[in-house]
């Protein structure tokens, strides 16, 4: 999932390239949706550990002492387990961000030429279009940090991407986490995600989204140097790892608002 969100940075920079920004906008949003539908498969999967783990609380009588607590704790590992994954996949998809690069140009191309985003997509399952994308598979130099200015991209959006992506990567968890810490409340604490994701979804589309999108637009007029653009890609992907890593500060506190909100619900 995180790395698909990431990979979908590199649509900005191949609609500067390219000239297509609505083509590559609409190439972008393919990219989230697809990480976002993830949570279908993902989400169920986290609600086997919590239940198992909000049985022995139950059975146990207490999630502060005797094996309840037990069992809350390693679900707290665990779920941390699953935050440092995303850490992971973050990471993967900055240092692959080449290849999705070349994915959303060819892309574009193909659509172009046959005007249906499905038959592009499909393109992508022949094996001739596979093999001329293996040499795309690459890391980036180190020394490619240094043609990356961080003083032509605003530190408030980076800031709140930061922010947004910490958020992001724990507003699910964060809820699964409190249906254990209280059992009682654990079906409304599970619907309360979206207080966590709320909040993120509010700066990223007032602060984040606009601001790298008022960068692209001066780009693709001449206003600013194409790389100014990767350098906006390549911190916006550095700030959403250390995003990944601030979550973990966060899951905790996340939990306690979601668990004390869910306790005012039931009452």
């Amino acid at each position: 999932m995180q790395t698909l969100q990431i990979g979908a940075y590199a649509a900005r920079l191949a609609g500067v390239r390219s000239g297509r920004i609505a083509t590559s906008i609409s190439l972008f949003n393919l990219f989230v949706t697809a990480s976002r539908l993830a949570n279908l498969f993902y989400a169920p999967l986290l609600g086997t550990l919590a239940d198992a783990a909000a049985e022995s609380v139950r059975v146990s009588g207490s999630s502060t002492a005797g094996p309840g607590a037990a069992a809350a704790t390693q679900f707290e590992w665990q779920v941390r387990a699953i935050i440092f994954a995303g850490t992971i996949g973050t990471t993967l998809g900055a240092l692959l961000l080449p290849l999705f690069f070349t994915l959303f140009m060819r892309g574009i191309r193909s659509f172009e030429r046959t005007a249906s985003l499905p038959r592009a997509l499909l393109r992508l399952f022949d094996y001739r279009v596979v093999w001329s994308l293996v040499p795309a598979i690459r890391l980036p130099a180190p020394s490619i940090v240094r043609e990356f200015s961080i003083s032509h991209v605003p530190v408030k959006l980076l800031v709140s991407n930061v922010i947004v992506t910490a958020i992001y990567a724990i507003g699910v968890v964060a809820a699964y986490e409190a249906s254990v810490i209280d059992i009682h409340a654990r079906g409304t604490a599970i619907a309360l995600s979206g207080i966590i994701n709320g909040f993120a979804t509010i700066t990223f589309t007032l602060i984040v989204d606009p601001g790298s999108a008022f960068i692209i637009d001066q780009a693709v007029k001449g206003e600013r140097p194409v790389r100014d653009v990767r350098s906006l890609v390549f911190f916006l992907s550095l700030t959403a790892i250390i995003g990944t890593l601030v979550s973990q500060l966060i899951l905790t506190p996340a939990a306690d608002v979601i668990t004390l909100v869910a306790q005012w619900y039931a009452k």
